[in-house]
């Protein structure tokens, strides 16, 4: 299993970014262009609650559906249970550094289906694409917590 950890700080209270993650339609809001995610379904988040995307990559789409678990007002899991990856548990984590600032973690561990199977997440989901996608939600996510 391959293990991926991410943190940064964001200049809002433990609340706001709690909104933020909770909320539906944080997907389209967290991925850079080439990517889109076209949302199918989404519950509201609690213990067991489903998402269902589809996460186009460019012209390709990637079919994905996460079961939320560990759900507390410091954070969840999404738990793959169907998509591109052998194995996906993304937890995401929230922790008050003081009223106005929060620090993120984010920690995935996740391994790739072997052969031709797993080439496309081999070159989109290893360690190099996933420190630059995550400096893209670290981005978009302090700006959206400052505007929004």
């Amino acid at each position: 299993m391959e293990i991926f950890e991410y943190e940064f700080l964001v200049n809002a209270s433990l609340e706001k970014v709690r909104i933020f993650h909770y909320d539906s339609s944080v997907l389209k809001k967290l991925n850079p262009p080439p990517f889109f995610v076209q949302v199918h379904h989404f519950d509201p988040m609690g213990e067991g609650s489903i998402s269902d995307f589809t996460l186009w990559m460019g012209p390709l789409p990637v079919h994905w559906r996460a079961v939320h678990s560990q759900v507390s007002d410091q954070g969840f899991t999404d738990n793959q249970e169907s998509g591109p990856m052998a194995l996906w548990r993304h937890t995401h984590r929230f922790e008050a550094i003081n009223n106005h600032t929060t620090l993120i973690r984010e920690h995935i561990e996740y391994n790739h289906f072997p052969g031709w199977r797993g080439l496309l997440t081999r070159l989109l989901f290893s360690p190099l694409p996933l420190r630059v996608l995550f400096t893209y939600r670290k981005w978009a996510t302090r700006r959206e917590l400052r505007t929004g």
